[in-house]
């Protein structure tokens, strides 16, 4: 198979997809900047999947299970994978919420104080990222991250992303979660 000059490339249509799979190479590219963020704050001993997680609940408080499984587009199962070790460690605490069949996260003193001691650690890890890539294209990922993240089936649709409407027989997001 010939290959595209990258002028070609940018010009393809919707019709003309990629022969590279696009999932594929996203989840590449995710684990090789995964592994980055994690060997940056292994010294605190933080993964950056946990780091992301303490850092939504010292912003966002505390949260129901799904609500914060729904703000990191994890499912339940991938969300108590990651929060199990930190409830060990004692830096977020799970405890009964409102409603007797909801339960809650919480973010604890001790993960407040593991989540400052990382917070150097991801920024070194940030600075490489953006001086490895370069202003202009970060910024063109992050924006391109946005409208990936919209195609999530319950996300509502980005600024980015085209406006469409569900295909016939599709869910919609308020078919499709549940809170």
């Amino acid at each position: 198979m010939p290959s595209i000059s990258a002028p070609e490339r940018s010009s393809r249509s919707v019709a003309q997809p990629a022969a590279a799979c696009t999932c594929g190479r996203l989840r590449r590219a995710t684990r090789a900047l995964t592994q980055l963020y994690d060997d940056a704050m292994a010294p605190v001993g933080l993964r950056i999947t946990q780091f992301s997680l303490l850092r939504t609940l010292a912003r966002e408080g505390p949260l129901h299970i799904s609500d914060l499984a729904a703000r990191q587009l994890l499912d339940r199962t991938a969300l108590s994978r990651n929060l199990d070790p930190l409830v060990e460690q004692g830096y977020v605490a799970i405890v009964r919420g409102r409603d007797a069949r909801t339960k809650e996260v919480a973010i604890t003193r001790e993960g407040a104080s593991a989540l400052r001691a990382a917070e150097p650690c991801w920024g070194r890890a940030q600075r490489e990222v953006a001086a490895r890539l370069g202003a202009e294209r970060l910024d063109a990922l992050i924006d391109t991250l946005g409208a990936l993240e919209s195609l999530h089936p319950g996300m509502t649709p980005s600024p980015l992303a085209p406006l469409a409407s569900p295909r016939r027989g599709e869910r919609t997001q308020k078919t499709s979660r549940r809170k």
